[in-house]
């Protein structure tokens, strides 16, 4: 029993992906989702202490067998391993979707570092939320460049430094630009709370991170050649004794052009070309 599924812990990535190889993909294509896959198991330390493991379990099967803690290991990286393999598969499923006019951005040798960079970070996510933003990052930068590469890199640093939170945000601002921050505060929670509350003191966090993130900003009219003008100052014969509110409704907020292109890469599955 304890050999079957150390035999499963060492085929489970190698099986998953031939299936969706096997699928009618030309041996270039075999070739490159080699690469990837490859690649992408290089960047996770684990991998490697794991197929070691495996080695020392066949070598020292009676001492090892005994042994509780060893088993407990393998069995938490058994489910790591599935999970890693999952994600490959639909990596790989996903790029084989498009067209051979994407062959040469597959096998460069930017895109194979992208891939490194981006299974590092998805090793080292803690929730599926993150996981699944890594992913379409990962697919949707193989399928199309509509930015350079160091932005993409620049993404992944997004995901790894943003709470699931700051995400929430982003996806509101996304869905209804010009939203205000009580109208973003009602999406979220819709409760009413006290100004000096802990609530209010981390919604405000949330909001300064992004702005000074350069994700989300206060909307400002343009000129003709893209210049932000300034806004008027708001004159006022009773100023007021209350500093501005956590849940302004007055101002509105959103995406910046990168906050734009970081919703087109990792919260949809298929990247639109910006006009």
């Amino acid at each position: 029993m304890e050999e079957d599924k150390l035999e499963l812990i060492n085929s489970a990535v190698e099986e998953k992906i031939s299936e969706e190889l096997q699928k009618a993909l030309k041996s270039k294509r075999s070739r490159i989702f080699s690469c990837i896959m490859g690649a992408a198991l290089g960047a996770i330390p684990w991998v490697g202490g794991l197929l070691n493991a495996i080695v020392n379990f066949k070598s020292e099967e009676g001492k090892i067998k005994n042994s509780q803690l060893y088993q407990q290991w393998l069995e938490e990286h058994r489910r790591k391993m599935a999970t890693l393999s999952q994600t490959l598969v639909e990596v790989i499923a996903r790029l084989n979707e498009f067209p051979d006019e994407i062959n040469e951005r597959l096998e460069s040798e930017e895109y194979l570092q992208i891939v490194r960079k981006s299974f590092s970070s998805w090793d080292n996510a803690d929730t599926f939320e993150k996981r699944d933003l890594i992913r379409k990052l990962l697919t949707n930068a193989g399928a199309q460049k509509l930015v350079p590469d160091d932005l993409i890199r620049l993404f992944l640093d997004w995901i790894n430094l943003y709470h699931e939170a700051h995400f929430s945000v982003i996806t509101v601002i996304y869905k209804q630009p010009g939203v205000t921050r009580y109208e973003i505060w009602q999406q979220l929670n819709g409760s009413s709370v006290r100004e000096d509350s802990l609530e209010a003191d981390l919604f405000k966090l949330l909001i300064r991170d992004l702005s000074t993130g350069s994700v989300i900003r206060q909307h400002k009219q343009t000129d003709y050649a893209g210049n932000f003008i300034k806004s008027a100052p708001k004159k006022s014969s009773y100023p007021s004794r209350t500093m501005k509110s956590a849940f302004d409704d007055q101002e509105s907020y959103e995406l910046t052009e990168l906050g734009k292109q970081f919703v087109h890469y990792t919260m949809n599955e298929v990247v639109p070309k910006l006009q």
